[in-house]
């Protein structure tokens, strides 16, 4: 009989959870809406015909057991080559390049550091574009009947979106104030406070072997939040200190971070087959946007950030250190279980820093080192989260 493919719906519905991370989104959809061939009888076993497997299913009659040398793995899926692990093979390798994503943002902003000449192809313009696409692909692990069930676990949720938005801005702006910050570097602190968690978050949660499901959750909320909360809490840590114009931050946040996402959520909903082809891709090349931006804002800043010395370092340091030890320990406090203590942390402590260069150049360009914070801020957070769940890992060996 032909083989039956099942329907990009069936495929979701024995999925768990509510949101994929990217991580988990890549293994998915290797497999996602591909297709399995009918079962092989109980007496044939997978083999190779001459080096490599059919690209499509015979439709044959049904007729007598097959021989092992005609049967195939009900497992083989239907990839783009004739290696029955390929897709496999390919978004294991994705998920390996994208969990060393430390390494690629801070080598880009040691080479921007050390020759700025390296970044002068990628021009400014390209920051935003750039974001707009890592948002976009974000958008393309999620559908909307998702984006509805996130309301499955309200309390979780809540906890974590009031923490990304009152330790970050707060911590933020105390910080800055304590160790005497230069005003474009308290700009840039405070961009980074008041930005929404980053989707890096996400790789560093499944490292931690933390809730992959509810980060992602909380990334979506903070993101979505982050269109108003991020020009709200830029007023008021910055209002007193330089005109801080929330309608333009509110239009630039829905540009380059709403469009996109509910943009990508449509696709994924509408094109179900296509996206997962792609989707292996979608957290490699946001590592690899976000490295370039972190290395141009670097290149462009590498004096001043040269000049800035150890209290620039101190303070970035200390707004990501007090994220994620305030988000473990106030979620522990309101009894959330350990795994969403642990989520919190990371979510907490990881911020969108490229957002925040990106609305540093677009709405204080009178203060042009604003954004040299945001940079250190994408390294910083990104080394301290890998060493974190490396710890977490080690506790639970």
């Amino acid at each position: 009989m032909p083989a039956v493919q099942p329907t990009a719906s069936s495929a979701r519905a024995g999925t768990p959870c509510i949101i994929r991370s990217y991580p988990a989104a890549c293994v998915q959809a290797a497999s996602r809406g591909l297709g399995r061939r009918h079962p092989p009888q109980p007496d044939a076993r997978p083999q190779r015909l001459g080096g490599s497997f059919p690209s499509r299913p015979r439709h044959t009659a049904r007729g007598p057991t097959p021989t092992p040398s005609a049967s195939l793995s009900p497992d083989a899926p239907l990839a783009p080559s004739s290696d029955p692990g390929f897709g496999a093979r390919l978004a294991s390798l994705a998920i390996a390049l994208t969990n060393a994503f430390p390494v690629f943002v801070v080598g880009a902003a040691v080479l921007g550091l050390m020759r700025p000449a390296s970044f002068d192809w990628f021009r400014a313009e390209y920051v935003t574009a750039g974001l707009a696409a890592t948002m976009l692909g974000m958008g393309l692990t999620l559908t909307f009947e998702e984006l509805r069930q996130v309301l499955s676990r309200p309390r979780q949720i809540a906890v974590g979106f009031v923490l990304q938005y009152t330790i970050m801005p707060g911590s933020a702006y105390l910080i800055s104030r304590l160790v005497s910050l230069p005003l474009d570097h308290v700009i840039g602190l405070c961009l980074v406070g008041s930005c929404p968690g980053g989707t890096a978050s996400n790789v560093v949660t499944f490292l931690a072997g933390a809730d992959v499901t509810l980060s992602v959750a909380m990334t979506a909320a903070s993101t979505l939040g982050a269109v108003v909360m991020t020009p709200t809490m830029t007023g008021l840590t910055l209002g007193t200190l330089v005109p801080v114009d929330g309608p333009a931050l509110l239009l630039s946040t829905l540009q380059v971070v709403l469009g996109p996402v509910l943009l990508g959520t449509a696709l994924n909903s509408c094109f179900p087959r296509a996206v997962a082809a792609v989707a292996p891709a979608c957290a490699l090349s946001a590592v690899a946007v976000i490295a370039l931006i972190c290395g141009r804002v670097i290149a462009a800043n590498a004096a001043a950030v040269l000049a800035a010395g150890p209290r620039l370092l101190l303070a970035v340091a200390a707004l990501h250190g007090l994220g994620f030890a305030l988000g473990y320990s106030l979620s522990r406090l309101v009894g959330l279980p350990e795994r969403a203590a642990r989520t919190n942390s990371i979510e907490v402590g990881m911020q969108n820093s490229a957002l925040g260069a990106v609305l540093a150049a677009a709405h204080f360009s009178a203060h042009p080192l604003a954004a040299v914070p945001c940079a250190i801020s994408a390294c910083m957070h990104s080394v301290m989260g890998s060493l974190l769940a490396a710890y977490w890992r080690g506790r639970d060996a």
